[in-house]
């Protein structure tokens, strides 16, 4: 009996990693489509993958443009008359171009053009620069706008996976962020 249980032991002992490495994430072959806050792949095929460590340093030297694409939604068209509106505070690093709502699977062809505009500000026009693309920690917007801006071919693409929640637990500054204008949709 005693010799079963050990035996039961030793192969629930193997089977645990297993069973951990068929649930981490993967790279899908598109876009990310739904469920945007989820653990997101260690990896994004023709991307570099960064750490806070590194995020700081390319910060730190300025060597390269930073961009946030967190969503944020628009003020609601038809509130009534004398309603507030307060949009919700967003403090990124330091810099950054804050493009919200540039992460979905599928984007409207003006949040399409608006993400392109965007790369191009930031990137000087310069195809080549160092962009960062980040939004939150297990956030696949960003990982999908990496995957846009690789396709629109910018092949200096890094992608932060941790962004300002690994920011913030490395107590790194960051600043109120205003994002840029969006077209109307």
């Amino acid at each position: 009996m005693r010799r079963r249980l050990a035996v039961a032991l030793v192969a629930a002992a193997f089977a645990v990693p297993a069973v951990a490495q068929q649930q981490e994430p993967f790279e899908p072959e598109g876009y990310r489509a739904d469920n945007y806050r989820a653990p997101v792949p260690e990896t994004l095929a023709g991307a570099r993958v960064l750490t806070t460590a590194e995020a700081e340093a390319i910060w730190r030297a300025g060597s390269g443009a930073f961009i946030d694409v967190l969503p944020r939604p628009p003020k609601p068209k038809n509130l009534p008359a004398g309603t507030v509106w307060r949009d919700a505070p967003r403090r990124n690093i330091p810099g950054s171009m804050w493009l919200p709502d540039t992460g979905y699977g599928s984007l409207p062809q003006a949040m399409d053009d608006y993400l392109q505009r965007g790369l191009a500000r930031a990137s000087g026009g310069d195809k080549a620069k160092l962009l960062v693309i980040y939004c939150l920690a297990d956030c696949w917007m960003s990982w999908n706008a990496a995957k846009r801006a690789l396709a629109y071919g910018y092949p200096n693409i890094a992608w932060y996976p941790d962004g300002t929640d690994g920011w913030e637990r490395a107590k790194l500054p960051t600043e109120e962020a205003q994002p840029e204008p969006r077209p109307e949709q």
